[in-house]
């Protein structure tokens, strides 16, 4: 577009023409030139440190790095069994329609790669504004290398902002010849999608002392079991007499060949109480699983697909062993073997980097959010309803040190219903910082995630966490509990010094909640049942959700005074009046980020890069 404030050009149109014609040409020549110079060279591992498998069978793989001066993710897809070629992009939680994505598409003898989005009807359209940079293609042994990047923030209105937290990647293989982008039919495409943490932090790897050993807890050789999704735990032990040590890191271990079965792994260690736990090797969800193992719930490692090693800062490890510490570990790890694939033996877990000489503090860990209680809940057809759970200034005030704590790092928790959580620091009613945020979250993939930058926590803070549920296909309300149908509202928080504070939650005053329950009552024709003996989840049931009913129940979550539970590691509250406490009032919020436009590219007309790929397979 011309600039209003420049003089007309004194040359004719068809010539103009004719230049920018002759312009593009050449950089599409120089382009193919290009991609035939790279064919041959492997891309060296270290370029790209982040790696994860797209689909089950380990066709697709997908290697990125993050270069936060010029805010731009370069990514390396390796494709093992190229056809007529691909799609690959992102989308809000995984779906084709609306999506932003890179296409490479073959008509059997040329190749093109591309910048499209898709419309709410999962039509495909080129992108004016060509904002995946192709840089180039590589042939190996192993497949094709398909390198391009793409900045964090485009300002193209068709385009995915790349934020921090989950990101949603979707992909789909072209098994036949395309003639054009249009005649892609994304319905019919073989693909699906995978979630990752696209931007990692960049984070310098402390040093790691010489008396460092390292412990495996590992599945022992189990078989998956054929079916799309299972849980699977493992009983470990530490030795007779083990004493405290601190772990100060850990890794996955992942059985060549499953890389695209092991979803996630945990390791928790079980409550010093019992004095011992049965072994047990099988399904978590099975009738012969021992009920004691629900007591083995303190995290000590959690690993996702996409996660690289966790390191603790080099003042603090995570205290394991000695006394007040139990020696039984429980292992879990989710197998997500959607092609059901029999037979396939494992032994995956996580590798634990510990040592005698323990550093200067231990690591704790402490629970945000809300409490688990049936009187926090949902209306069911909400597609954004919020929930928060509140650590007050009141709690902090007594149970930190004076020279406050500091968190490095954090895991997000919801059940089904969650679409996003926040947790923001509160320092004299005005947000100061967002200690970690997810705009979307994902259930289906939880890991404990380092933060960018250490958030320091004093005496006389709050801490906020604030959650955001979908659950347009529920036909009843959703209270808060421990069943996968219930919902909660966690932020595992990991910092250091440890203290005594383990559980800094709230929920609604349950004296107000009975009051919306007789208010409802008296608006409606249908009675709602008062009577003691019912549970406050079978009179959330039965209220008909009308406009009126839903905004009284937001308004009530918005004003009402709320129980704080301000625990320590026995579930014991510390020494207060704890009840109908007044909802923390912040008079400031944090400005939301402006997204960072990149410099406006020269005009490029909205048409594909062409490759020199050969003939593809027919």
């Amino acid at each position: 577009m011309q600039n209003s404030r420049s003089k007309p050009c004194s040359c004719p149109s068809l010539k103009l023409r004719e230049v920018a014609s002759m312009y593009f040409t050449m950089v599409a020549a120089f382009l193919v030139i290009l991609v035939v110079a790279l064919q041959g060279s492997a891309p060296r591992q270290s370029d790209f440190p982040y790696k994860v498998p797209l689909d089950p069978q380990g066709l697709l793989e997908l290697s990125w790095n993050v270069s936060y001066p010029e805010q731009t993710v370069h990514f390396q897809l390796l494709i093992r069994d190229l056809q007529f070629g691909l799609l690959f992009g992102m989308s809000d939680r995984g779906e084709f329609e609306n999506a932003d994505l890179a296409v490479l598409w073959s008509d059997g003898h040329n190749s093109y790669f591309g910048d499209a989005w898709s419309d709410a009807k999962g039509e495909l359209h080129m992108d004016s504004q060509q904002d995946y940079q192709l840089l180039g293609a590589r042939r190996a042994p192993e497949g094709l290398y398909l390198l391009f990047r793409r900045a964090f923030s485009t300002c193209d209105p068709k385009d995915y902002l790349i934020e921090d937290g989950t990101v949603h990647l979707i992909y789909g293989f072209l098994e036949k010849p395309v003639h054009s982008l249009q005649a892609i039919n994304i319905s019919a495409l073989h693909g699906g999608l995978q979630r990752v943490q696209l931007l990692k932090p960049n984070i310098s790897i402390p040093e790691l002392p010489r008396d460092m050993k390292t412990m495996e807890i590992t599945a022992p050789d189990v078989v998956i079991p054929s079916q799309e999704t299972t849980y699977w735990c493992y009983m470990a032990e530490l030795p007779e007499g083990f004493p405290k040590h601190h772990i100060i890191m850990y890794e996955p271990v992942v059985t060549a060949g499953n890389e695209a079965l092991v979803h996630h792994m945990e390791v928790f260690q079980c409550a010093a109480e019992f004095d011992s736990f049965p072994h047990y090797n099988g399904p978590c969800d099975s009738k012969m699983k021992p009920d004691r193992l629900n007591y083995c719930r303190h995290v000590l490692a959690a690993w996702a697909m996409g996660a690289q090693a966790f390191y603790y800062p080099e003042e603090a490890g995570l205290a394991f062993g000695g006394p007040g510490s139990s020696r039984y570990l429980r292992l879990e790890i989710h197998y997500h073997n959607p092609l059901v694939f029999k037979g396939r033996r494992d032994s995956s877990g996580i590798r634990l980097y510990y040592t005698a000489t323990l550093r200067p503090y231990d690591a704790g860990i402490m629970e945000l959010g809300l409490v688990y209680t049936p009187v926090m809940a949902i209306p069911p057809g909400e597609d954004s309803f919020i929930l928060t759970g509140y650590c007050t200034d009141k709690c902090t005030q007594l149970a930190l040190p004076a020279a406050g704590i500091r968190i490095f790092a954090s895991q997000l928790h919801t059940h089904l219903a969650g679409r996003k959580v926040v947790t923001v620091l509160v320092r004299d009613g005005r947000e100061r910082q967002v200690v970690n945020a997810d705009g979307h979250y994902s259930p289906h993939f939880q890991e404990i995630r380092m933060l960018k930058e250490v958030v320091a926590v004093f005496p006389g803070d709050e801490l906020v966490t604030t959650c955001t549920y979908n659950t347009e296909d529920r036909s009843r309300a959703t209270v808060g509990g421990f069943g996968i149908l219930e919902e909660m509202c966690v932020n595992y928080v990991h910092y250091y010094p440890q203290t005594q504070l383990e559980l800094c939650k709230s929920a609604v005053d349950p004296g107000y909640l009975h009051r919306y329950f007789n208010l409802v009552n008296r608006f409606n024709d249908e009675e709602i049942c008062m009577c003691p003996q019912v549970s406050v989840p079978q009179q959330f049931y039965s209220i008909p959700w009308n406009t009126f009913n839903r905004d009284v129940l937001k308004s009530l979550y918005g004003f009402a005074p709320i129980s704080m539970h301000c625990n320590k590691s026995s579930a014991v509250r510390f020494p207060g009046e704890w009840e109908k406490q007044p909802l923390p009032s912040i008079t400031e919020r944090l400005r939301e980020p402006v997204p960072r436009c990149p410099p406006a590219p020269e005009p490029q007309p909205a048409a594909p890069v062409p490759l020199n790929l050969g003939q593809l397979r027919r």
